[in-house]
């Protein structure tokens, strides 16, 4: 018994250091947001770092957003080289990179349900592709308020997602 009250009281412990890291990220994010904005049609990074931002987070507890952060962090790959293709072989492949990411990261999610990171009725993947792809159907139907791309392309987004996100694990943790 005193072995899992020891094991919930370090997970809520590492979730408690997680979404104060989440937090941390948000608070930088968003001073450099403000304060040195980024071109997002030089960069447009800005789901890229978002995704990192998870997965850096996930670091502390393995158990909580590895699997969003390693499918959030290859569709802002995706993103990235849809929108500046540094590479000749991307130009026009924007739908092909997306099928690509978004099938490389449910193969990961699948080795890490496999490892035990996660279980397997997890429903976070099947939410984050259906996101994504409402937000690529309201992109191409030209259906997005004017400043939605720049939001999500800079460091906006990073900024107010990871911020967000710190305050729900926050209050998660603290109400377990």
């Amino acid at each position: 018994m005193s072995r899992t009250l020891s094991r919930r009281a370090a997970v809520r412990r590492n979730s408690r250091w997680q979404s104060f890291a989440l937090l941390l990220f948000g608070i930088i994010f968003l001073l450099l947001a403000w304060l040195k904005p980024l071109d997002y049609h030089t960069y447009p990074a800005g789901v890229f770092i978002f995704g990192l931002a998870i997965l850096v987070a996930a670091v502390i507890n393995p158990y909580r957003l590895i699997m969003a952060g390693f499918l959030v962090t290859l569709i802002g790959l995706a993103v990235y080289f849809s929108l500046k293709p540094t590479f000749a072989i991307f130009k026009g492949q924007g739908l092909a990179l997306f099928v690509l990411a978004i099938g490389i990261g449910l193969l990961g999610i699948a080795l890490m349900a496999r490892r035990g990171y996660i279980s397997i009725g997890a429903v976070t993947p099947a939410m984050i592709v259906i996101v994504a792809g409402i937000i690529e159907f309201l992109l191409a139907a030209n259906l997005t308020p004017g400043g939605f791309v720049p939001f999500f392309l800079s460091f906006w987004l990073p900024g107010t997602g990871s911020l967000v996100l710190g305050l729900i694990y926050l209050f998660v943790s603290v109400r377990a």
